[in-house]
């Protein structure tokens, strides 16, 4: 009864997420009654091995899967350096209420392996979603990466890299799906929800800025600078990118603000599709009831606006 009670206080942020033709048609209360009836869920599938660790990914997917769904694929935070992919399930909520497939993601972290193991695993991540797309009925054209802190800049880097990144080279590969040069299928993520993601990398190693969680991710390698700026959403700004979409408490001081006006800047300098949510006096997460409820009702916007809360493709 308590988890019953605590869902559906979650759930009264969501409410206006409910989506036209889908869950709209139930109360907040009767939705989460029925939750359980209309959701299959598949834990810890291995999506990938890497130094010796079988990487593991959670399913839930619609029992009416009839027809291609749109697809939310979700990074956890941490740091890079903490963190399990079962910490923030309740954030998966507003999508699930859609009816929408999601995807919950593990990677390595640093006490497995450093930098760049999770860029790695998340881009092994989406491949396996376009690999898996015809089996669960993923709509590979409506693709939505999301994630907090650490997991917002996993959002962001691993939508914006190109075809071909070197962070590709240690996805799997079968008979079926060839990721060689030439032949990789094309992974078009659609649009990234960013809660307070970090864009660039490097400013957090040193200076006033520095991280001790960046610094642990990238130990004492030499050559940690030049990496940082490889991993940076802001190193692949360009056009063509997905719509991006960031939420960020202008008073963070765990992710610096002005990484997220920095990121946005440049998506209107190159006319990407994108918007900039600030909370006003917010700091790293811990955001009142209605703050979350007016973010997400945004979020519904943007999405809807980038055709993915209906059965328009995206453009």
């Amino acid at each position: 009864m308590r988890n019953k009670i605590r869902l559906a206080m979650v759930m009264l942020l969501f409410v206006p997420f409910l989506g036209v033709g889908q869950t709209q048609k139930l109360s907040t209360d009767s939705w989460v009654d029925c939750a359980s009836g209309q959701y299959d869920i598949r834990p810890n599938i291995i999506y990938a091995t890497a130094n010796n660790t079988a990487l593991k990914l959670d399913l839930y997917l619609p029992k009416n899967r009839a027809i291609p769904l749109p697809t939310l694929i979700f990074f956890h935070g941490g740091g890079w350096v903490a963190g399990q992919k079962e910490q923030d399930v309740l954030h998966l909520l507003p999508y699930l209420s859609l009816g929408w497939a999601v995807i919950n993601v593990e990677y390595r972290l640093a006490s497995n392996s450093p930098v760049p193991a999770a860029v790695e695993d998340c881009r092994c991540a989406l491949r396996w979603v376009e690999s898996r797309a015809k089996v669960f009925n993923f709509d590979t054209s409506r693709i939505v990466l999301t994630g907090g802190s650490a997991g917002g800049h996993l959002a962001l880097i691993t939508g914006m890299l190109p075809a071909n990144s070197i962070f590709d080279r240690q996805c799997p590969t079968n008979d079926s799906i060839r990721w060689n040069s030439g032949t990789e299928p094309s992974v078009k993520v659609a649009a990234i929800v960013n809660w307070f993601g970090i864009t660039d990398v490097e400013e957090l190693l040193d200076g006033p800025n520095a991280k001790h969680y960046a610094i642990e991710w990238f130990g004492s390698m030499n050559n940690r600078n030049e990496l940082a700026k490889e991993l940076s959403p802001l190193s692949y700004v360009r056009p063509g990118l997905p719509a991006i979409i960031t939420i960020h408490g202008d008073r963070d001081n765990i992710v610096p603000y002005s990484q997220a006006v920095r990121l946005h800047a440049a998506l209107d300098k190159v006319g990407v599709g994108n918007q900039l949510v600030t909370i006003h006096n917010g700091g790293h997460d811990g955001f009142s009831q209605e703050e979350l409820a007016d973010s997400f009702n945004t979020i519904r916007e943007f999405l809807r606006k980038n055709h993915l809360l209906t059965k328009e493709p995206s453009r």
